[in-house]
């Protein structure tokens, strides 16, 4: 199976992810996106095939969102894809795209919606095993 993972290697739910999709035998194309951030058309394709809204897909903790006013709900689609094509650190993490789907995998788990069902248990950074 493809897999591409967009991936923060300092992100503990980044990293379980691509640890899980490698305990499923996966090997992704691994994007950082903070030094390789997606293009305006694929990011939009990520926001789409996830099934999301750029502001369900934004990133505020640890980010300049506050600072920039992101929040408010004057502010538009276009407006938050805008900035986070900016600052790559407003894109939420990570991203995974199969043959399957696309997920934002937030909690890690999720990526289990989109690869074939684990054959053993997976057991995260913090100890939870899943699977």
């Amino acid at each position: 199976m493809r897999a591409t993972i967009y991936h923060n290697p300092r992100c503990g739910t980044s990293r379980n992810t691509l640890a899980i999709l490698r305990h499923a035998g996966i090997e992704p194309t691994i994007i950082e996106y903070l030094t390789a951030p997606p293009d305006e058309a694929t990011l939009r394709r990520l926001l789409s095939d996830a099934g999301l809204t750029p502001r369900q897909a934004i990133r505020e903790k640890g980010t300049p969102f506050d600072e920039l006013g992101l929040g408010a709900a004057s502010i538009s689609d276009e407006a938050l894809i805008a900035a986070m094509l900016a600052d790559p650190v407003l894109i939420n993490r990570p991203f995974v795209v199969t043959d399957i789907g696309t997920r934002l995998c937030r909690p890690s788990e999720i990526v289990l919606q989109i690869i074939p069902p684990l054959d053993t248990p997976f057991v995260k950074e913090d100890g939870e095993i899943i699977g």
